[in-house]
């Protein structure tokens, strides 16, 4: 370690909630604390011209009793002897499944749904996992499975449920208790979590009942999560970030409902007066665009400046009507959205703050799969434009192998470190050091002690100069132009006869043997409305000379010297995130 920096500011606890290191005691406390409270809404069946919805709403009691009915019956028929992995879409049967897996003190594998077959059988196979919950959405998967496994694999369809749940309640009726006999042990492995990659490649992340309820509790003592809150539950539920989102939810006697799918968030958040949610920025970016398109629309350009000038200014003195100045777009959302925590990757600054001063108190954190997944945050009372915030109450941070520009590495410890990754102890060895957590990702420490993250280790461009280029900074920068919907700005090997952003004469320059390059996804209708720009040349003018503009102001060994123009979206995570690997051409 040449150099390392300790960042000892953290955030507070500012709630007061008892710390509880194991799921049956967890879903057993809070459930008896919110007792009648309603826990999820289920839309049975969508409105149509003729009908309206219909809704079935699941208390905090009905919860409890229905997550104990289930893990008995897993418990009697033999199910809980082994890991049990879940597949499928965010649902109130895939929730009731991994708790009543956990207050067993049994192992959840939850699997991505959209996985291909192949992968999601290396995942069965290497975690041990003999019965798998899953989703009705999903049986042309299943029946690739059950060729596969035949009878070593059991297989439970969500739609069975309730059935099973009422099984399960007789036996409990009956006296039986067998499934709550065994002693929890908060350290020891709970859950399995696949991390992206390909089937060879992919490392499987083990993690304890302690590490995933220090997170939560971390997140609900320190930000400003409310009972009665509406959530709307977006991340998948496979992924730490939104199964420990969901937790939070619970812990803190929120209201969780689902929504219909992307192109109906607009309407659901309106439907459900949703006030809270955990996200990814792609959403919220998402939702941000709309409303300026609106605005353009409308051609209100004018008198929406005027009153974010006003708007801010008032509130720099302490006088806040961002809610009543932008009334008529917080109704577009439903009118009750006061809180929401972006993650995943990082948030567009101009969307941060734009929310913001719409009075959405949006959040950014950071955190990775190992570690729970939240290392560090915003709060309500500590955020920084383009910042991750300070460190969880739980964790300590520091930077490692700092450079000459303050840049190094983050490093994190705490209990909510991971076990290790299963099988694997040369990768556990590598990204676990002397106790500390290596991220890949390198950070800055501004000197009030906010946390900036410049990007992943591994995609920084290093030229042959010497010099470090961080591809998020200038995505960052691209992405605020209106018509970019998606952008990855990558080192690509010098070749003749490539074309450049023609801002720079490229032959003159040989400092490095890299081209940063910017592979961009345009707005096609935007371009066609907009610009008039339909054919590809015109679109290339266009974004052309923007991307020269945003060069003029940045160091000559940091300006994008070639592009990459589409209107096809690029290979995504299922959480927003680009695959870089795959979108390189």
């Amino acid at each position: 370690m040449t150099q390392t920096i300790k960042i000892s500011k953290k955030l507070e606890r500012l709630h007061p909630y008892p710390y509880l290191d194991n799921f049956r005691d967890f879903l057993d406390y809070y459930c008896n604390l919110y007792n009648e409270d309603i826990a999820f809404i289920i839309k049975e069946k969508r409105e149509t011209k003729t009908s309206s919805a219909q809704h079935r709403y699941i208390s905090f009691s009905l919860l409890r009793d229905e997550v104990h009915a289930f893990c008995a019956y897993l418990t009697d028929k033999g199910y809980q002897d082994k890991p049990i992995a879940i597949i499928g879409k965010n649902t109130y049967e895939w929730f009731a499944t991994y708790m009543a897996v956990l207050i067993n003190g049994n192992i959840a594998v939850p699997l991505d749904k959209d996985s291909p077959a192949v992968e999601t059988i290396s995942s069965l196979e290497r975690s041990g996992a003999k019965t798998l919950v899953y989703d009705p959405g999903k049986e042309s998967l299943i029946e690739e499975l059950r060729n596969h496994f035949g009878d070593e694999m059991n297989f439970i369809p969500m739609t069975d449920m309730h059935n099973l749940i009422e099984k399960g309640r007789s036996l409990i009726d009956s006296g039986y208790h067998r499934h709550l006999e065994k002693e929890i042990d908060p350290r020891a492995l709970a859950v399995i979590l696949f991390t992206s990659g390909t089937t060879s490649a992919s490392k499987a992340v083990m993690l304890c009942q302690d590490n995933i309820l220090t997170v939560c509790y971390d997140c609900v003592t320190a930000e400003d999560v409310r009972r009665g809150d509406v959530n709307m539950a977006f991340l998948p539920y496979h992924h730490t970030f939104g199964s420990g989102g969901q937790i939070v939810m619970v812990q803190a006697g929120v209201t969780t409902t689902f929504c219909d799918g992307l192109k109906y968030v607009q309407k659901n958040l309106v439907e459900y007066g949703v006030s809270v949610f955990v996200c990814v920025p792609i959403l919220m970016e998402a939702i941000y665009k709309k409303i300026i398109a609106g605005v353009r629309k409308q051609g209100k350009e004018r008198q929406f400046a005027a009153a974010l000038a006003v708007s801010r200014g008032l509130y720099k003195i302490g006088i806040d009507i961002r809610r009543k100045m932008f009334k008529d777009i917080l109704d577009q959302l439903g009118g009750k959205i006061r809180f929401a925590i972006s993650g995943a990757s990082a948030l567009d600054p101009e969307v941060w703050k734009g929310l913001n001063d719409f009075g959405i108190d949006l959040v950014q954190g950071y955190g990775l799969t190992e570690a729970a997944p939240v290392i560090c945050a915003e709060s309500s009372k500590h955020k920084r434009s383009g910042s991750s915030g300070f460190a969880m109450p739980s964790v300590d941070t520091a930077l490692y192998d700092v450079n000459s520009e303050d840049v190094g590495e983050l490093i994190a410890r705490g209990p909510n470190v991971m076990l290790g990754y299963m099988d694997n102890e040369e990768a556990t060895n590598e990204t676990i050091r002397d106790g500390w957590l290596h991220t890949g990702d390198l950070a800055k420490i501004d000197k009030d002690g906010f946390i900036f993250i410049l990007g992943r280790k591994k995609n920084v461009i290093v030229l042959k100069n010497g010099k470090n280029v961080y591809p998020e900074e200038l995505e960052t920068l691209i992405t605020n132009l209106p018509y970019v919907k998606e952008v990855m700005v990558f080192g690509q090997i010098r070749e003749e006869g490539l074309g450049s952003t023609g801002s720079r004469n490229l032959s003159k320059d040989s400092s490095n043997d890299l081209v940063v390059t910017a592979k961009i996804v345009y707005d096609k209708d935007f371009m066609k409305e907009h610009y008039t720009a339909e054919s590809f040349e015109d679109v290339e003018k266009v974004i052309k000379a923007a991307v020269d503009k945003i060069n003029d102001d940045l160091p000559g060994y940091k300006c994008v010297r070639r592009l990459i123009l589409t209107d096809q979206p690029m290979e995504k995570t299922t959480t927003g995130k680009i695959k870089r690997y795959k979108n390189q051409n």
